[in-house]
């Protein structure tokens, strides 16, 4: 079929159906946070509303032609395959990755609005300009800054759970802040507002919409499409339940015969290459004592100090900036960096007896993670055994005092860290590496089709393609790239609002990926 009736038929994205449904889908996003075991997710919710809208088109209830199958490993988390047939068989391509998951969001720090308020310049008077102040419960009426309000008074009006009016002035400070409902989609212009917006319940609603189109007009094409709606992608504390499952379980097999488009990034531009992340801890003993007495302690704050500007230096030695990178456009190199510093407490008169710095390895997927891990573990040993040939700082900075037979010593526990998962030991012997899941980087193929394809659609939609890469961890992703897939990666959304607080999308963006797909799916009809 040729490309342009393709376009043609399935046309553009449908606003206010999208709208519909992703106000449905965000409204879900309370009860689909993912932090276990406080919060387990429960995706069905939104699988629900994605089957309300498909299911009339699906062979299930004879409607039309999707073949829809819903997959749980876990009750009330599923998974959900929507596929479109083609006419040729083996020619396939696929959308993948839109999760059904979210980020925690603390109502506490969006706080509803129904209103937009303009204040005249002494903030003794004020206009209230109502945009949507439909079913209010509670109107609060307050000399304080509505923003700046105690957070009792914010909690006691949010905990309605009912559309609320909080009348305020607003403080210099806080003019112009946006705050609205996390649990809830917020309309402003083009905005859309709520937890789940840009990731990734925007794009489910997306792809829903793009399904739906091809059910409704039952185009005739000659590759068939694949929608794949996944569970549990925010946190991997649980595992079996989402993409993992569903390729172990080989029920994606057939994806390999085309393009799969990763749909969970933002800024409507391929993102090419992603990062590997190896979090760490380096747990430094000395010895606790008067700091009036410097010469009878060992400080562990000056071992730690030490001791990383060591595992620094041979770590960028070791992993310098890789070629391909410039290629791949990241904007920086592997990095090696403490992010946290903690230590028991004490009074400021004493050294104490121990610390803890942690941090991160943001790592190109140039490098294997097996490999830094091995180093990191080999630096801390050496340093270990050397101790004495540390840099030290003063005349009676020591880590060692022979008299007393003591050293100071190092505990470096490494663990990957992937979709939140936060389980290490550190243990009391001398340097001991642990570890959970060691997981790299992505680079997708530059040279595959479905990436030209990509390229070309984003030109064609939105005027220009700057294809970007960053040392941020995307999931999962590598492992269906090592299973054979030919991974592309694409979203929607604004990286400048990814997992914050005030998250929101743009519908123009929206309605330009929607483009992008029909653009993809035209093209690879020839």
């Amino acid at each position: 079929m040729a490309s342009s009736v393709v376009k043609e038929t399935l046309g553009t994205l449908n606003k206010d159906s999208y709208v519909n449904l992703l106000s449905k889908l965000i409204g879900e996003s309370r009860y689909v946070q993912n932090n276990p075991p406080e919060l387990i997710p429960q995706e069905d919710r939104v699988v629900k509303h994605v089957l309300d809208a498909l299911l009339p088109l699906s062979t299930k209830t004879g409607g039309g032609p999707l073949v829809i199958n819903h997959i749980t490993y876990f009750t009330g988390r599923g998974n959900l395959i929507v596929e479109y047939p083609g006419t040729e068989p083996g020619k396939i391509l696929s959308f993948v990755g839109m999760h059904m998951d979210v980020v925690t969001a603390n109502p506490n720090e969006w706080v509803c609005l129904s209103f937009l308020m303009l204040f005249c310049a002494d903030s003794k008077r004020f206009y209230i300009n109502f945009i949507k102040a439909v079913h209010v419960s509670i109107v609060a009426i307050s000399s304080r800054c509505r923003s700046c309000a105690p957070i009792d008074t914010r909690s006691f009006l949010l905990k309605s759970w009912l559309p609320t009016i909080f009348i305020g002035r607003l403080c210099e400070k806080c003019d112009g802040k946006c705050e609205f409902d996390p649990f809830s989609l917020s309309i402003d212009g083009e905005k859309l507002c709520g937890r789940g917006t840009t990731d990734c319940l925007g794009h489910v609603a997306l792809v829903t919409e793009l399904m739906r189109k091809l059910g409704e007009t039952k185009l005739k094409l000659k590759s068939t499409v694949i929608a794949v709606f996944i569970a549990s992608e925010e946190n991997s504390a649980i595992t079996g339940v989402g993409v993992d499952a569903l390729v172990k379980d080989g029920l994606l097999n057939k994806l390999k015969g085309g393009p799969l488009y990763w749909i969970d990034t933002a800024d409507k531009q391929p993102c090419i290459g992603t990062g590997g992340m190896i979090p760490w801890k380096l747990h430094v003993t000395g010895k606790l004592f008067h700091s009036g007495l410097p010469h009878k302690a060992i400080n562990p704050l000056e071992l730690a100090m030490e001791a990383l500007k060591v595992i620094q230096t041979r770590f960028y030695k070791d992993f310098p900036p890789h070629p391909k990178e410039q290629v791949y456009g990241f904007e920086t190199p592997s990095t090696m960096k403490p992010t946290q510093w903690s230590y028991p407490g004490g009074g400021i008169n004493q050294i104490p007896g121990e610390c803890t710095v942690s941090g991160d390895v943001r790592l190109t997927p140039f490098y294997n993670v097996t490999d830094v891990m091995k180093r990191l573990q080999e630096y801390v040993d050496d340093i270990n055994e050397n101790i004495e040939k540390l840099d030290t700082r003063g005349p009676v900075s020591k880590y060692v005092l022979p008299d007393e037979n003591i050293r100071g010593r190092h505990v470096l526990s490494l663990r990957y860290l992937t979709l939140g998962r936060d389980d290490f030991r550190i243990l009391p012997l001398s340097l001991t590496l642990t570890f959970d899941e060691a997981t790299n980087g992505v680079a997708c193929n530059l040279d595959s089709r479905g990436f030209h394809v990509l390229c070309k659609a984003t030109e064609e939609v939105v005027g220009h393609v700057n294809p970007y890469s960053i040392t941020g961890t995307l999931p999962l992703i590598r492992e269906i790239q090592d299973e054979g897939f030919d991974v592309q990666t694409a979203g929607y959304g604004l990286m400048a609002t990814y997992h914050a607080d005030n998250e929101y999308c743009l519908l123009s963006d929206m309605c330009q990926g929607y483009q992008v797909f029909v653009s993809i799916i035209s093209q690879l009809e020839d």
